[in-house]
């Protein structure tokens, strides 16, 4: 059976509803899944202006009453916003606020498995936050509404390659304080059980250094004896294929290379800018460690390049069908 995967059409005055009318006219990727679109009419209406194509969908108000059987797209009307609201280029709370409901609601239906999962066109972090989510950024949210409280932490992959992190949204003089064994630890295993979720079986996790040349055996810092490499000895103790720790320029080449199948990093740019260069339009964020698969692109709201129709919805596309491996696994364990 197929899995139920929800599609939100992301910050209304980025490209997000443009991208979602664009990777939902695609006949082959409706194909792959049971489709709920979930957000305001007036926000799809504002995206398929900007793709200049129109999508045909059937209007539910309860996620209960869709039809899968149905060639036309089921759309769950979370109204949010007002058309005179819709205010392209431009972080407001009324895009923000129309974000968070949709948000609420996929959240709701994916905890309750009336959907696998979802995955959500670009948000804007600060339109969220004046919208009413006010957190460090979404994963945080998720995990809050989930009423989760075990690890969790924001994914980044590319093809078959994945990346997770130590530490994430912090000013860069405050890393080194946070790069502790239990952090380290926490961190690979958080990334050991998202791939295992995603279909891995056994997947290798390398582990990245925090100093230049992996501290060069202590001359430029010591994190590597005193912490990272007990802590990959103890996640190696618990099960958990890890290696390292690797200095942060060579590792990404061994990754490249296929030497292993995710990277925990210690700090936000070691991972995104090697990842962002090999692909940026192609990759995904996860949301790991959640009770429900969450993706969305790696690309942003690209304020400058709103309305002009030329905003590539390969990342959303590749999100959709990771959330839909992962949709497909989530079933099948629930029902065995």
């Amino acid at each position: 059976m197929k899995a139920t995967i929800g599609v939100l059409l992301g910050d209304p005055n980025g490209v997000g509803p443009e991208l979602a009318v664009k990777a939902l006219s695609d006949p082959e990727l409706r194909a792959k899944a049971n489709i709920l679109v979930i957000g305001d009419q007036n926000v799809l209406r504002h995206g398929e202006q900007h793709a200049d194509m129109t999508l045909p969908v059937a209007v539910v108000s309860r996620a209960e009453d869709a039809d899968y059987g149905s060639e036309i797209l089921q759309f769950l009307d979370v109204p949010a916003i007002d058309p005179a609201d819709i205010k392209p280029c431009t972080v407001t709370a009324e895009a923000g606020r129309s974000c968070v409901e949709a948000l609420r609601a996929a959240l709701t239906l994916g905890q309750s498995h009336t959907i696998d999962g979802f995955c959500f066109a670009p948000l804007n972090k600060k339109a969220l936050g004046m919208g009413g989510a006010s957190h460090p950024d979404e994963h945080v949210f998720f995990a809050t509404e989930l009423n989760h409280t075990g690890p969790a932490g924001e994914h980044n992959v590319l093809g078959d390659l994945w990346t997770s992190r130590v530490t994430s949204h912090i000013a860069l003089k405050d890393v080194a304080e946070r790069i502790t064994q239990d952090n380290v630890v926490r961190a690979t295993k958080l990334a050991f059980d998202t791939l295992s979720m995603a279909g891995f079986d056994n997947p290798r996790i390398g582990v990245c250094a925090l100093n230049p040349h992996g501290g060069d055996g202590g001359i430029f810092g010591r994190e590597e004896i005193d912490v990272i490499a007990p802590a990959v000895e103890e996640a190696v103790s618990k099960g958990i294929n890890a290696m390292g720790p690797y200095p942060s320029d060579t590792i990404f080449v061994k990754a490249k290379d296929g030497e292993f199948d995710a990277v925990v990093t210690m700090y936000h740019d070691q991972g995104q800018i090697a990842m962002k260069l090999m692909g940026f339009k192609q990759g995904v964020t996860v949301s790991g460690g959640l009770p429900v698969p969450i993706t969305t692109p790696a690309s942003g709201t690209a304020f400058d390049i709103v309305g002009k129709n030329i905003a590539s919805a390969d990342g959303l596309k590749q999100a959709f069908l990771l959330c839909t491996r992962m949709g497909e696994i989530r079933r099948r364990n629930a029902s065995s």
